[in-house]
């Protein structure tokens, strides 16, 4: 459980709910079922190996055999600053995210690392049609509208009217709302809809942040929105070779940055969807 414990960012939320829990007159001999015995022995590693010290070690030594005795790199609040200090933040985007800040379930905002690298993925595949499930606030699909080309478009859905209103603002205060078509409401109707209207084989990039347990619902109809038929076919045929036992394979990327090499844009790989 370290190892997996070391390779997540722990909050210290998560950290206090498992002090929280620990600290119940319920001990771990006194609970009667297998599940919340399991439960306990997580909570349990969970306050042992997430450190709230800003002085706590940068990695740790996996235990487990499959990571080979690797280091394996721990976000500490440390470290996490400063990835935090060298993300480029457009001024639009602070301010959202600040004003999130202070509304309820702001823990859903997409952090402004992940943004960059969403932002990041869409240029690398020049993408220029876009879908986003889970808008939130829209600091994810501003991040992406902003390095759309004028011509491009973001599909954005959310079923939370209080939250699409804060997003639709700073599309304004952006301007970027000529590229984006904000749709209220369910993610799987939305997404049915614009494949009833004729929209399958459209997009380019599809990134979902939205109800958990519907993501396999999500990822079938999203599949016919960016996917089209030559794609299929290219992808069956890699599949094809890879198997072929009589010949030699390889794939590899095609675009190579100075400090950061991204596994994105494969060979006759040229569609993307994106999960959180």
């Amino acid at each position: 459980m370290a190892s997996i414990f070391a390779i997540s960012r722990c909050s210290a939320s998560a950290y206090q709910r498992a002090i929280d829990y620990q600290s119940r007159p319920q001990r771990f001999h006194s609970l009667s079922s297998r599940a919340a015995k399991s439960r306990f022995i997580r909570l349990n590693n969970l306050t042992r190996n997430c450190s709230l010290s800003s002085n706590a070690a940068p990695f740790i030594v996996a235990d487990d055999e499959k990571y080979s005795n690797k280091q394996v790199i721990s976000i500490t609040p440390r470290l996490y600053d400063y990835i935090l200090a060298n993300v480029r933040e457009p001024p639009i985007l602070r301010q959202l995210r600040e004003e999130t800040a202070n509304m309820r379930g702001s823990q859903m905002q997409v952090s402004p690392d992940q943004a960059q690298l969403l932002a990041m993925l869409v240029q690398i595949l020049g993408a220029e049609r876009c879908i986003e499930l889970g808008v939130y606030t829209g600091y994810s699909s501003l991040a992406v509208a902003l390095v759309l080309p004028e011509s491009g478009c973001l599909v954005a859905c959310e079923r939370d009217a209080r939250s699409l209103e804060v997003a639709k603002r700073y599309y304004e205060l952006a301007g970027v709302s000529h590229k984006v078509s904000v749709k209220h409401g369910l993610a799987a109707d939305v997404l049915k809809s614009m494949i009833s209207s004729g929209e399958t084989c459209s997009y380019d990039f599809a990134f979902v942040d939205a109800e958990k347990r519907m993501n396999q619902e999500y990822f079938e109809l999203l599949l016919q929105l960016v996917n089209d038929a030559k794609t299929v076919s290219i992808r069956n045929f890699n599949q094809t070779l890879m198997a072929d036992k009589r010949v030699s394979t390889s794939m590899c990327s095609s675009l190579i940055f100075t400090a950061l090499t991204l596994l994105v844009n494969l060979v006759f790989v040229n569609h993307a969807i994106f999960w959180t």
